[in-house]
């Protein structure tokens, strides 16, 4: 036979358990103090009664009359049984000053001596005992018949000590019917509670709550993901370690609106917003973000669960290898370029054109040589020159002219450590590619690009200016170009609107400053400055020239 161990109680048990014993307890100390008060209660309407009858019938006149007779008892046994049914008492005796009864209940005691104390009666007091007599124990009342000063007999009523406990057993019962009605009553209210406690806790008990609730908070900060837990007036109820490295909010935040998070305005749009959003880029100062919203609800809005990744990097990579794919296909346009230059140059030879044939291959190496020597001579620095060829390149296939202005002087070695290859990529790369898109299709169109260091004030800067012979920016939109999502282009497969914002986040990364303008000859032009941190670069190759800045008009 197997024994089965009972498991752990839910909480919902537990609690129902620990309220029902309560109730219990609660019901049944009442019940005996009731009882306990009200015999004390009946014992003191008994005595009051008692005494009550026993002055009423002393001080009856037909009493005192009596008393004078020959015979007392003729007269004063049926006076004393009335007395008795009509007040409710179990006896009423009328005595000599001896203590001899005249009246009893049982006729077989008059005559007899009364039982109990007359002492203070024949002094003329009244006063009440609780005395067993013939009839068992009984609360009593004896007080006096006088004519005048003169005591002349006693009168004793008197109630059993046994009717005043059927009277609080009486009472005790009706109180014991109240005592279990409360605690069906309070036993039901908490059975229904208890019930809704145990859905909401899915029938767990306080340990595994507790298990629970640890395994919870160590998930939530534990994970690099930033997690944000709103209310339903849009009030930060829960954030993560992640989230609040994510958003770059600092100290207690839970409890405050989104709107006074200071967070850029379509990323507060994006979380106040009552429909989920699924995958959507948004802007930092300092990161490019993923969120995801999902709304709680249960019949009504109860709040909403935001997840947050980071995806700076990863943009970061997508912007290189969008370029390294640019080069790829640079390249195999090239090289398809190339081998038609071979074939002629081969056909040439075969129809015993040589002379042609080696002038017309000097020509195309000169063309290509005397392109490289124009950029490396301007920036020598490797990154920005391999970027200003591949997107030479790449402006050709396109049918747009990529020109590096005669201002250019950027030797290698002048850029320091703070400013990285990465953001250069970011900032160049994306505002080369929006003048492209910008110029293409224009009259001439052409893309010139400028880099170059200068002394502003005490402190070098890095200046890169990109214009272009597009329609330009139209002055009302200076300042949205700037903002994710703007675009004058209709909506690619992977969107539009995030080159100029990512340009600008690296911008202020760096502490720079992005500014747009009309370029000359029409179009944009578009500028962004850096200021060079380590003091040894801004005695290195610093030229001066006029600040032009870089032209989109594009891909905004």
């Amino acid at each position: 036979m197997r024994l089965t161990v009972p498991g752990p109680r839910s909480l919902a048990g537990q609690l129902f358990a620990m309220q029902a014993v309560l109730i219990a307890v609660v019901v049944a100390g009442y019940a005996l103090f009731t009882y306990v008060s009200d015999r004390s209660q009946a014992e003191e309407a008994a005595t009051r009664q008692a005494r009550a009858v026993a002055r009423s019938v002393a001080d009856s006149p037909s009493v005192l009359t009596a008393t004078r007779t020959g015979d007392p008892t003729a007269e004063l046994q049926p006076y004393a049984l009335k007395v008795m049914r009509d007040t409710e008492v179990d006896f009423i005796t009328i005595m000599d000053p001896r203590g001899i009864r005249w009246t009893h209940p049982d006729p077989r005691q008059i005559g007899q001596p009364f039982q109990g104390h007359t002492e203070r009666a024949l002094k003329g007091e009244t006063f009440t005992e609780t005395y067993t007599g013939t009839l068992g124990p009984s609360v009593r009342a004896v007080t006096p018949i006088q004519d005048g000063s003169t005591v002349v007999g006693m009168v004793s009523a008197g109630i059993r000590v046994e009717q005043i406990t059927q009277r609080a057993q009486d009472q005790l019962t009706a109180l014991l019917g109240v005592a279990a009605g409360a605690l069906m009553l309070g036993a039901v209210g908490t059975y229904v509670i208890n019930a809704r406690l145990r859905r909401h806790t899915h029938g767990m008990n306080a340990t595994e709550l507790s298990r629970m609730h640890d395994y919870h908070q160590a998930a939530l900060h534990a994970v690099r993901e930033g997690l944000l837990m709103l209310d339903g007036q849009y009030r930060v109820a829960l954030i993560n370690d992640g989230g609040r490295e994510l958003l770059g909010v600092a100290g207690d935040v839970v409890g405050r609106s989104v709107a006074e998070l200071g967070l850029p305005a379509p990323l507060t749009g994006a979380l106040l917003a009552s429909e989920p959003r699924v995958d959507e880029v948004h802007l930092t100062a300092s990161r490019v973000l993923v969120i995801n919203t999902s709304p709680v609800s249960g019949g009504e809005r109860r709040g909403t669960v935001v997840t947050l990744r980071d995806v700076t990097e990863l943009q970061s990579l997508m912007g290189e290898l969008d370029s390294e794919r640019g080069f790829t296909q640079a390249l195999r346009s090239q090289a398809h370029e190339a081998a038609n230059r071979l074939h002629t140059v081969v056909s040439l030879i075969e129809l015993g054109r040589a002379e042609e044939a080696v002038e017309f291959a000097t020509a195309e190496l000169e063309l290509a040589q005397a392109l490289t020597d124009q950029v490396v001579a301007a920036v020598s620095e490797p990154v920005l020159a391999a970027l200003l060829l591949g997107k030479t390149a790449q402006a050709n296939e396109r049918g747009v002219e990529l020109m590096v202005s005669e201002d250019s002087s950027l030797d290698d070695g002048l850029l320091p450590e703070t400013l990285p290859a990465r953001d250069l990529v970011t900032i160049l790369g994306n505002l080369i590619d929006n003048a492209v898109d910008a110029a293409q299709g224009s009259a001439r169109a052409r893309v010139t690009v400028a880099a170059y260091t200068r002394n502003s004030g005490d402190a070098p800067e890095l200046v890169l200016r990109v214009s272009d012979t597009g329609p330009g920016v139209d002055p009302e939109h200076t300042e949205a170009v700037f903002q994710r999502g703007f675009s004058t282009k209709p909506a690619g497969p992977g969107g539009r609107g995030l080159g100029l914002a990512l340009v600008r986040q690296a911008t202020q990364r760096h502490e720079g400053s992005l500014t747009v303008a009309e370029a000359d000859g029409g179009g944009a032009e578009f500028e962004v400055r850096l200021p060079l941190r380590e003091s040894g670069a801004a005695d290195a190759g610093v030229t001066s020239g006029a600040p032009v800045a870089r032209g989109a008009g594009g891909d905004a």
